[in-house]
């Protein structure tokens, strides 16, 4: 790491500055510099949320590209929070948590209910959010096609270094129909990135009460994320940091290695293709 003090938040509140300026104004950076008397780097650094800017210089600069009182007043509420090592939002905000996994290196996550969202099918995706049911089928459409999309980032040339802890029952629990279930377990076996699975076996060693992720930077200080119904979670405090990478040392011992964990969800997925054929020859 370089000692970069940006957070997830202070990333997203930056680039937001900048979709402002490109929007509202002909501006770019060296101009939108020279017309407020900074240095060019001033302005990438404020727009890549590198630096904390001062309220006189967010003021200033939105004032510049034209924006309202009002505006400028939201913003510098939200503002205010950018740098928070410790940084709480509502879950239906998913810009933070996007870009922050779009910048990883690499990604570590523990799920214990359900397949990580980077891997889910389109199918098991609708199953959960459906299943739920806590929100309205728009929603629902919203949030699978923003996870879709996520998604794009396996497929780049650069793309992170993934390692997915994924308990046993998670595997085990029923989302949508047979056909979703082995479709999607079958996706898991895709070698794009790493899976091990937790034992049920395991017993209560392998059990937490949230999922987590850890995102890792070559070029700036890592991030721990964790989320409910409720809210997100950013951590980019030491010992909040330091307590994430125990977890996944501890699941580290605990689980099957990659190649025991891929034979598992081949048999299962095979368990299930031979069930889902015994049920349509009966009824046949």
């Amino acid at each position: 790491m370089n000692g970069d003090p940006s957070t997830p938040y202070s990333r997203d509140l930056g680039d937001e500055l900048r979709q402002v300026r490109e929007r509202f104004t002909t501006f770019r950076g060296r101009k939108i510099a020279r017309m407020l008397g900074w240095d060019p780097a001033k302005v990438s650094n404020i727009e890549h949320g590198k630096v904390r800017a001062t309220e006189i210089d967010i003021i200033q600069y939105l004032g510049r590209c034209g924006r309202s009182q009002a505006f400028i007043t939201d913003f510098l509420d939200r503002y205010r929070s950018a740098f928070n090592p410790y940084f709480v939002q509502v879950p239906d905000n998913l810009r933070t948590m996007s870009l922050a996994e779009s910048m990883a290196d690499e990604i570590i996550s523990y799920d214990m209910t359900s397949i990580p969202g980077l891997v889910q099918s389109e199918e098991y995706a609708f199953g959960l959010f459906r299943a739920r049911g806590l929100a309205s089928p728009e929603v629902i459409e919203r949030n699978v096609r923003f996870r879709m999309e996520r998604q794009a980032i396996l497929r780049r040339h650069n793309r992170p270094k993934c390692t997915f802890f994924i308990h046993e029952y998670a595997l085990r629990l029923k989302v949508g129909s047979d056909e979703v279930m082995e479709d999607q377990l079958m996706r898991l076996l895709f070698h794009t990135h790493v899976i091990r699975i937790v034992p049920a076996t395991s017993g209560a060693a392998g059990v937490y009460s949230a999922n987590y992720v850890l995102w890792k930077y070559d070029k700036r200080s890592n991030v721990a994320y964790t989320e409910s119904d409720l809210a997100q979670v950013f951590v980019q405090d030491l010992a909040g940091l330091k307590h994430c990478k125990s977890i996944f040392a501890h699941l580290d011992a605990l689980a099957l290695d990659e190649e025991q964990s891929r034979s598992m969800v081949a048999d299962l997925a095979s368990r299930s293709r031979e069930d889902l054929s015994g049920r349509k020859l009966h009824l046949a």
